[in-house]
């Protein structure tokens, strides 16, 4: 692979990504923005990334090196079992078990990765459902949050 293949699927994406945040709309309006913003903006993002990348040229890739390939296909897994979790048990266990699980992958030990999984998924919580007043599920922690 090289950058200018790399670059067509990140148009590719960026064009999925328009077309389907496009039609995203709430049912009553409980912020000024609304729900299509994050896709669109994530969208134009990552289409001038894509287009930079076509318009730089074609180096080459290194190939991945050993173990790679299943550690993508394990965070490929985790972002699955994330979608899951968030609505079975909530955004801050959710998030913590994930991260911690991500951290592993790259590495750490199981203290450093829980800690550091719970701290994450707490100052986010605090981060988006306080401070920016967007509503997370609580889950399995409804009565304690």
């Amino acid at each position: 692979m090289n950058d200018r293949t790399l670059g067509i699927a990140a148009l590719l994406l960026a064009a999925f990504l328009a077309w389907f945040g496009h039609g995203l709309e709430a049912a009553f309006a409980y912020e000024p923005v609304g729900p299509r913003a994050f896709p669109l903006l994530l969208a134009a993002v990552i289409g001038l990334c894509g287009l930079r990348l076509i318009v730089k040229g074609g180096n080459p890739a290194a190939p991945n090196p050993p173990g790679a390939n299943s550690r993508i296909a394990l965070m490929v897994l985790l972002v699955l079992v994330y979608a899951w979790l968030f609505q079975v048990v909530g955004f801050v266990l959710a998030t913590a078990v994930v991260a911690a699980c991500v951290g592993r992958l790259f590495g750490g030990s199981w203290l450093q990765c829980s800690i550091g999984g719970a701290s994450l998924s707490l100052l986010f919580y605090v981060l988006f459902d306080r401070l920016l007043d967007v509503v997370l599920p609580l889950g399995w922690l409804e009565g304690l949050l």
